[in-house]
């Protein structure tokens, strides 16, 4: 105990003003009449009972009064730490309302189990709720009214969303670094095995919380599913399109399942499937037959389970016309377009069709209506056309640029901006060709080629690869294929040809997988798959659309963004499964159908050895642990003043009564 204002003591000095009151009084007589006093010897008569104390009680009240007026002036104060003065602890009950826990009652049962235990809580020990998916959501502030607490139990939702105790523990993490009261943690769960982390330590609780498990379902049930589906986004020609789906059981028997291919609420095929005990299988269906425009498409089983929420995956496709690809080449040099627009009507989706035009030809066309332009070694290309390109690029747009004999006697990569610092003819080497060495497969141009290892280059040309990204090289580390931004747009530089005299790509199997992923990203076909995962983000505008309003109607119908997002926003949160529309004012519109993810699919419970060892981690150690660190934690220093003032009424009422009684009463001694 200290006392922020010390000097105040000197005050107590005053006390000694009681004692002088009360021992300064005169002695007085009344005077009686006698006959006669000379019978009486005289004498000094002692003071002694005069100096006596009298009114002991009422001297102790004042005493007591100014003694703690000194007190509180010199504002006492003990050191106390956070978790000593709160003195209490908080119930935290977390609900998972991940999408697992749709599969039969086990959302009801753990809102029933969690009302449970709000029933059985001591009155004074205040309780807040949670939600638990991919993020923990709390519900209510630490309250004590029951009623409130019930009720927020009460309103949760079965959600799409994968949950993760890895979250649950981060945020429990931080919550306790904003306060040091002790947490009794409730989760209310089907403790399912996908939902751990990668690593058990994420899993961590910090000290001082207690954890209490309410496991919701005792063994796994068996669960199948439509795990994926490979579909175009966007399609030419319904004939040529594939849908591929892959169904999987997880801890089921072998059982054949009717396997149908829903477009717009109509099935257009059935397949009976054979799928292994505990495995997957895959089937195919060979078109897909869609309207003009958006279709909702669907890929679904006869499965019968206990989860009948991923017995479907959901898809959009877009049919329109061709999109034309502007292909630009030199006169002396029209094999290139063949082999290339080969490529693109081979693709599955033949959603391209390609314009080849000499370079004389390129001044005055309108670049705007191409998704994306194809240069091919050209060395005539005027100053004006490639500042028109590099304008278009800038604003969105996207140039492959092809650098074959012809582009080498530029010295300069025309739009793409690099010089030529080598060239090599490997058909004049030894060797007489190169093959592809290393490859980035996150490129989208890389994706899914497939193997490159069989192609020969006979020549190539060496740029700076500086500001660039590299998405293949040569074996003698000869930068193949190069990726370089230019404002809101991309260039591509491929360092041959595409003639087959330069190489023989044209004539290998990867060229049409190349070609077609290419194209699908320079267009940005690719970032706008038909279906999406639950909590993916979904991009609203491309560069060419920053200042254009965005709508988006949910699969309830809904318009979640405000008037602000809708102008502003460049990406939203996809938080429920089913169908999302998106509506630019420009006209341009789009259909995404969200799936949950499927490893919530897989119902295998975490083990008891794990379960325990996670409840384990809390407990009565975390407790002393909790001390510990309570005890480590810099006190700081806690006011007694009003304690103090209280002390000081109720003593100057004490002494107010007191007062009035001997007053009142007071008659004169004997």
């Amino acid at each position: 105990m200290g006392f922020l204002a010390p000097w105040f003591l000197a005050g107590a000095a005053l006390v000694g003003l009681p004692l002088y009151l009360h021992l300064l009084r005169r002695h007085t007589t009344t005077p009686r009449s006698f006959s006669s006093l000379m019978f009486f010897e005289r004498r000094t008569q002692s003071s002694v009972r005069h100096r006596r104390l009298r009114y002991l009680l009422l001297l102790a009240f004042r005493l007591a009064l100014l003694a703690l007026l000194v007190l509180a002036f010199a504002n006492p104060y003990i050191k106390r730490t956070a978790a000593s003065a709160s003195g209490n602890k908080l119930m935290l009950l977390v609900i998972d309302n991940s999408f697992s826990m749709r599969a039969g009652s086990r959302l009801v049962d753990a809102k029933r189990a969690a009302v449970s235990v709000l029933s059985s809580r001591p009155a004074p020990v205040p309780a807040q709720i949670a939600v638990l998916g991919s993020q923990m959501q709390m519900l209510t502030q630490p309250i004590q009214d029951s009623s409130a607490l019930r009720s927020a139990v009460e309103s949760i939702a079965p959600g799409d969303s994968r949950g993760s105790f890895g979250e649950l523990a981060r945020a429990v993490r931080s919550m306790r670094q904003n306060t040091r009261v002790p947490v009794e943690l409730h989760v209310f769960s089907d403790m399912q095995k996908s939902e751990m982390p990668a690593s058990f330590a994420e899993m961590a609780l910090p000290p001082g919380v207690t954890l209490v498990l309410h496991p919701v379902i005792q063994s796994a049930q068996p669960n199948w599913a439509v795990e994926s589906v490979s579909a175009p986004s966007q399609v030419g020609d319904p004939k040529k399109a594939h849908v591929t789906a892959v169904i999987a059981g997880y801890g089921t028997p072998a059982a054949t399942r009717a396997v149908s291919l829903i477009v717009n609420g109509k099935t257009t095929d059935t397949r009976m499937l054979p799928i292994p005990p505990d495995g997957r299988a895959s089937v195919e269906f060979q078109s897909l037959n869609v309207p003009y425009g958006f279709s909702r498409c669907e890929v679904r089983i006869d499965s019968a389970d206990s989860l009948p929420a991923d017995d479907s995956y959901l898809f959009a496709v877009e049919r329109s016309d061709p999109q034309h690809v502007l292909f630009v080449h030199e006169l002396s040099d029209p094999h290139s377009a063949l082999f290339f627009g080969a490529a693109l009507a081979s693709a599955a989706e033949s959603y391209f069709t390609l314009d080849p035009i000499t370079v004389e030809r390129l001044p005055g066309t309108d670049l705007s209506k191409y998704p994306f332009v194809v240069l091919s070694d050209v060395i005539s290309l005027s100053s004006r056309s490639e500042e028109d390109l590099v304008t278009y690029i800038k604003g969105g747009g996207s140039v492959l640029v092809a650098s074959g004999t012809s582009t080498a006697r530029r010295g300069r990569i025309p739009v793409f901006g690099a010089n030529v610092v080598a060239t090599h003819d490997y058909s004049r080497d030894g060797e007489r060709f190169l093959t592809v060495g290393d490859v980035d497969p996150s490129h989208p141009s890389m994706q899914s080629s497939g193997n490159w290892a069989g192609v020969k280059f006979y020549y190539a040309i060496g740029v700076d690869p500086a500001n660039s990204r590299v998405a293949a090289h040569l074996t003698d580390q000869t930068p193949l294929l190069l990726d370089k931004s230019i404002g809101e747009g991309h260039a591509l530089l491929f360092a041959s040809g595409f003639d087959n005299l330069t190489n023989d790509l044209p004539t290998q199997p990867v060229f049409v997988p190349f070609v077609n992923q290419t194209a699908r990203y320079l267009s940005g076909i690719e970032n706008r798959a038909g279906f999406r995962l639950v909590d993916s983000f979904l991009e609203l505008r491309t560069a060419k659309e920053q200042a254009v309003s965005v709508e988006v109607i949910d699969p309830a119908g809904r318009r979640p963004l405000s008037l602000t997002e809708a102008t502003s926003a460049q990406s939203y949160k996809l938080t429920s499964a089913g169908f999302y529309e998106i509506r630019l004012a420009n006209g341009r519109e789009e259909l995404v159908g969200v799936n949950a993810d499927r490893r919530e699919s897989n119902l295998a419970l975490m083990d008891d050895d794990v379960l325990a060892l996670w409840r384990g981690s809390s407990g009565p150690d975390s407790q002393k642990a909790s001390l510990a660190v309570a005890q480590q934690e810099p006190a700081k220093p806690f006011s007694l003043w009003w304690y103090a003032m209280l002390l000081v009424l109720l003593a100057a009422v004490g002494e107010s009564f007191v007062a009035a009684r001997y007053l009142t009463s007071r008659t004169e001694e004997p």
